[in-house]
């Protein structure tokens, strides 16, 4: 009995761990294909390999808007209400599988932000203590439900359309590495089709082939909990025990990671693992590594160059020219082992060419990114036409510059690798609220980003605005990932938009206002657990 009390914390731990195995296990099990496996029903075979019916974000032009055309010079597409779609009815589902778990989905992320502002509070205000001997107990626990629970819910959730590309993509990546450039269509940068690749081979496998879906979702997945894992290691470093728990598992079960990778099925979270790991690496004192990452990042999605001007910060921070060839080779290097499979038969120059394309992909001023043009109700406008005096694509670019300059700033200010969280999240923020063509999921890195500043800082306004940041990401992507069972439409200018845009240009500014105090006038909202002098003896775990 003795030993059962001493460690009954333990025993629940292992039963809560123990019954998601389970869960997991029967979920799979009883899984057999079902039709919630293809999103919006849509049959698997109506995608033919090599062939590229819709585009990467199949929900992303509005009606009556004319669809991007990679044809000829001024050759205008039809408008996507008016393309044929593989089941005959332009996604009109309203009894999707995807559509019932909207209610629950809302109530979870709800509970979630209120059970997390009770927790900080008591963390932070009642004193309470870990035990150093149930650590792992913990860490592994809250890593094993998260993984285990996305592995429950994974197959029986359609997801978006962009599933049936991955399955193509992997498919034709799977019959041939090489060549998939050139047999089959897609304007993604060639380092995800390794991962396809690898997904494809496996669900070639008969036995695997009903769990595609699942398998397409598992690198995202994964990369959730290495991220979660990630923010834990760094934060245990530099706050105590109970917070870095507590931050760990704010991203773990955050609902705008859950819908990302386990709802609509995206690769979000994996390319911000490559992004945190580049920065992190930085941060180390890594340079070598970090430019291996940087290059990886890249190159699996052009949003990868907002990141870039980080490493040059530290670059010129440095004023080596040693570290300046070390990062040089090994971005270059792993841009040629990436890259050169893929070159046979096509010519040179093909690399920049895919990139060109993808991003001239949609030309509007925004692409349901709920930023400063959809708060002016310019959501899928045209970037040419004119804002004031400049068009949408000038002005969005004026402001790449002037958020830039500002990170470098902000980084010279600091004289420490340590800002390199700071500047990759003033990055991604500003780019995202202030120019044009940013699609809902843009902001995303945003989220684990504001944990790695905060616990290289210590700022807690910083953990609250990773809050704030992962509220707005997940409502952005809700109100894409269940409109789309509409009609594959723009979201409309209505009060979710304009609140939700409204709040994000707040943050950004809040942010700003953030590193200037830490920076310039060294002023900084310091993280401490103001209960650890109280008198009462702590409530321990």
């Amino acid at each position: 009995m003795s030993i059962f009390k001493d460690n009954k914390l333990k025993i629940g731990l292992f039963l809560i761990l123990f019954t998601t195995i389970l869960l997991s296990f029967y979920s799979i099990w009883n899984y057999h294909g079902s039709s919630a496996s293809m999103p919006n029903n849509m049959p698997q075979q109506g995608f033919q390999e090599g062939r590229n019916i819709f585009s990467n974000d199949t929900n992303q032009v509005p009606p009556n808007r004319e669809f991007p055309s990679k044809n000829s010079p001024g050759e205008k597409a039809p408008p996507r209400e008016n393309m044929p779609s593989p089941n005959g009815n332009m996604f009109r589902h309203t009894a999707n599988s995807g559509t019932k778990y909207a209610t629950s989905l809302a109530v979870y992320s709800v509970l979630f932000f209120g059970l997390f502002a009770v927790a900080y509070y008591l963390f932070a205000n009642k004193n309470i203590k870990i035990r150093q001997s149930n650590k792992k107990a913990l860490l592994w626990t809250l890593l094993g439900v998260g993984l285990f629970l996305r592995i429950a819910a994974a197959p029986w959730i359609g997801g978006h359309p962009d599933i049936n590309l991955f399955k193509n993509w992997a498919t034709s990546a799977a019959k041939g590495l090489t060549g998939f450039y050139i047999n089959g269509s897609s304007d993604y940068p060639p380092f995800y089709i390794y991962i396809l690749f690898i997904v494809g081979k496996i669900a070639s496998v008969p036995a695997m082939n009903s769990y595609f879906t699942l398998l397409l979702k598992l690198p995202s997945i994964l990369a959730d909990i290495a991220t979660a894992y990630l923010v834990y290691r760094l934060a245990v470093k530099y706050l105590p025990l109970e917070f870095s728990l507590l931050i760990s598992a704010f991203y773990a079960f955050n609902p705008a990671i859950f819908i990302n990778s386990t709802f609509w099925g995206q690769v979000d979270s994996f390319f911000t693992l490559i992004v945190v790991l580049a920065v992190f690496m930085l941060s180390e004192n890594k340079v070598f590594l970090s430019g291996v990452f940087f290059a990886a990042a890249v190159l699996m999605k052009p949003q990868g160059i907002i990141f870039l001007p980080v490493l040059f910060f530290e670059l010129v921070r440095l004023k080596s020219v040693k570290c300046f060839l070390t990062a040089a080779a090994a971005g270059l290097g792993t841009a040629l082992a990436v890259i050169l499979p893929f070159s046979f038969h096509q010519g040179p120059f093909w690399i920049f060419k895919l990139f060109s394309s993808t991003i001239g992909e949609y030309p509007y001023a925004s692409v349901n990114g709920f930023n400063f043009y959809s708060l002016l109700g310019a959501n899928y406008k045209q970037d040419t036409s004119t804002l004031f005096v400049f068009s949408y694509h000038t002005w969005g670019m004026i402001f790449i510059i002037i958020v830039t300059a500002f990170s470098w700033f902000i980084y010279i200010k600091g004289r420490s690798a340590k800002f390199a969280s700071i500047a990759a999240l003033l990055q991604i923020t500003g780019v995202f609220t202030f120019s044009t063509s940013m699609h809902e999921r843009y902001l995303f890195p945003a989220a684990a980003l504001s944990l790695f500043a905060f616990i290289y800082l210590r700022d807690k306004r910083l953990l609250w605005l990773a809050a704030g940041f992962s509220a707005t990401i997940f409502i952005n992507i809700y109100a894409v990932f269940y409109g789309m069972f509409n009609g594959p439409a723009g979201v409309p200018y209505n009060f979710t938009l304009i609140i939700t845009s409204l709040l994000n240009v707040v943050f950004s500014i809040y942010l700003v206002k953030v590193v200037w105090d830490i920076t310039v006038r060294s002023k900084t909202s310091t993280f401490t657990q103001s209960g650890s002098g109280a008198k009462k003896p702590p409530l321990e775990m």
